[in-house]
């Protein structure tokens, strides 16, 4: 017992850092919902939420080495259950609760304000309730590709994941984990990613595969446990420093495995632990720099793109509208005659879209969708924080905000903002690339490109935002207001390979709908990119020769 994670030795190790992440743990296990872990400085008096038997619950955890807990901490879980509607309230502590604080609890509950108070006793009488962890019910593709991972593990000792965002690369790596502490149960595992945010996310969503008894960690810059048995997330510089000094686990695991370069602190790591098995889950695989992942873990041991995802009814199906109002034509006269540079021609074959005609396209599509619910991608933080604004000045749109990594928006006031999104609270968000990687917003409907990238990684990864199905869901709207022809390159693929005889359609399931505003654009658009058919991963200085497109330009 004296391992687990709420075993009293533990809570007293872990502190008051750890405390409220381990009962969010002990939630997930007794079955709560939607759990959230608000703590911090905004949290109203709250420190984690969720969900059960369709009742909201706040709880305030106060961890302590001696003592009692005070009246305090009973009106500060009274005033967030004022603020997030909570229909019951939980004091949890290591310690016990004072008189006082008893007696008030019971005073609010004689007005109809039900607060609990769950002592160390109680977590380990929760945790005890539960024998093992839940079996996960796998799509048939996860089932294939989990197999597939720990047939190269085990004889490569080295695998690969492409699954397309919305299929669950991080459900499939789960369950590898969870085999092998099957296998050894003393086993320690590593999760790696290149943020302290995503490696905190990592944690929570893995929690629901590992036995109970398998305690978890985060190793960051700010958080440094000195007992790393069990399963640890770790930031890749703290990961490496641990390993240089003799941290060796037999299973390390990479997420968004697109961030190992042929150098860098991944490459080191990866070295270092050599002697480790090693895997990496991804949903876009390439690179800027060209380098191959598949060089380090070896040929994807299984791969599932986006548009057979669609295909097979495992996304949202996407109605994606190009708008290419802003040709200017005079260029296209032009291009024949001259050999331009890709940032020449974007430049100058794209007028500037305003944000007002970005504000009236997004404004029809949410009239017509069910349940409306967006995202608009921005180019910087300064026009993220300017569309939100102008966005407000929209009635059913005036509790819009921008998430962002910027001075003035704390990790806090951000996750804040994702949980009142979630909840409906907040129609839109406007965002900087924060929304790219490792954030589940199934609920999105709406995605609007209001911005320009280069990247085909960061494309997918932001179109992925929209493609998690949910019930009632079954199609995205992806509006692209777009002013860069590798764009252009990268949707017409995408069109291309849906349509391609190779992939099965399986019967009633609707394929993707792809559209351009502008017939005459259109056609124009997919001559030139015929004619170059690197188009789509060209860098700036790449030079286009365009034969004449004999399109009558009025």
């Amino acid at each position: 017992m004296t391992d687990a994670y709420l075993d009293p030795r533990q809570l007293l190790v872990g502190g008051e850092q750890r405390f409220a992440t381990q009962v969010e743990r002990l939630l997930g296990q007794l079955g709560y919902s939607d759990v959230a872990n608000i703590d911090g400085s905004g949290d109203k008096g709250g420190d984690l939420l969720g969900t059960i038997a369709g009742k909201q619950w706040v709880f305030q955890c106060k961890w302590q080495l001696r003592g009692s807990v005070p009246k305090s901490a009973v009106d500060e879980v009274s005033s967030a259950m004022d603020h997030y509607r909570g229909e019951r309230g939980v004091v949890v502590t290591n310690v016990a609760p004072s008189r006082d604080a008893v007696a008030r609890a019971q005073a609010l509950k004689r007005i109809g304000q039900r607060i609990d108070f769950w002592t160390g006793a109680d977590l380990m009488q929760l945790w005890e309730q539960r024998d093992r962890r839940s079996p996960i019910r796998l799509r048939d593709y996860q089932r294939e590709a989990v197999t597939s991972l720990i047939e190269d593990l085990d004889t490569e000792g080295r695998a690969l994941l492409v699954l397309a965002t919305g299929l669950g690369k991080t459900v499939v790596g789960g369950e590898v984990v969870a085999h092998h502490l099957e296998v050894d149960p003393h086993a320690n595992v590593l999760v790696a990613a290149h943020t302290k945010d995503l490696v905190a996310q990592l944690e929570r969503a893995l929690w629901k595969h590992l036995p109970k008894s398998v305690k978890t960690q985060l190793l960051t810059g700010d958080e440094k446990p000195g007992d790393l048995r069990g399963v640890t997330f770790a930031t890749v510089a703290s990961a490496l420093s641990a390993a240089q000094s003799g941290y060796q686990p037999s299973l390390v695991m990479i997420d968004e495995t697109h961030h190992v370069g042929e150098d860098g602190f991944y490459s080191k790591l990866l070295e270092v632990l050599e002697d480790s098995s090693q895997f990496g889950v991804t949903a876009t695989p390439w690179r800027g720099d060209r380098y191959d992942i598949e060089d380090h873990f070896g040929p994807a041991s299984y791969k599932l793109g986006i548009e057979e995802g669609m295909h097979r009814g495992y996304l949202a199906q996407v109605d994606y509208r190009l708008f290419v109002d802003n040709i200017d034509w005079e260029v296209v006269k032009d291009a024949s005659r001259r050999s331009y540079s890709m940032k020449e021609l974007n430049t100058k074959l794209f007028l500037p879209q305003r944000d007002e005609a970005v504000r009236d396209e997004l404004l029809a599509a949410w009239n017509s969708t069910l349940d409306p619910r967006g995202i608009v991608f921005c180019q910087t933080i300064e026009h993220a924080e300017r569309m939100a604004e102008l966005l407000r000045r929209t009635p059913e749109w005036r509790n819009t905000q921008a998430v962002h990594t910027g001075p003035g928006l704390s990790m806090r006031e951000r996750q804040l903002r994702l949980i009142d999104f979630r909840a409906g609270r907040i129609p839109i968000l406007t965002a900087v690339d924060i929304l790219n990687e490792g954030v589940d917003v199934p609920d999105v409907n709406i995605i609007c490109f209001a911005r320009v990238t280069h990247s085909r990684r960061i494309f997918v990864q932001q179109l992925g935002r929209g493609l998690r199905l949910r019930e009632g869901k079954n199609k995205v709207v992806a509006l692209d207001f777009v002013s860069d022809l590798r764009r252009v390159a990268a949707v017409l693929n995408l069109r291309r390979q849906a349509e391609a005889d190779e992939i099965e359609v399986l019967p009633d399931v609707p394929q993707p709908e792809i559209t351009f505003s502008d017939a005459e654009a259109e056609s124009l658009l997919e001559q030139w990119i015929l004619d170059a058919a690197s188009l789509e991963t060209a860098n700036d200085d790449h030079r286009l020769q365009f034969i004449d497109p004999e399109v009558t330009v009025s």
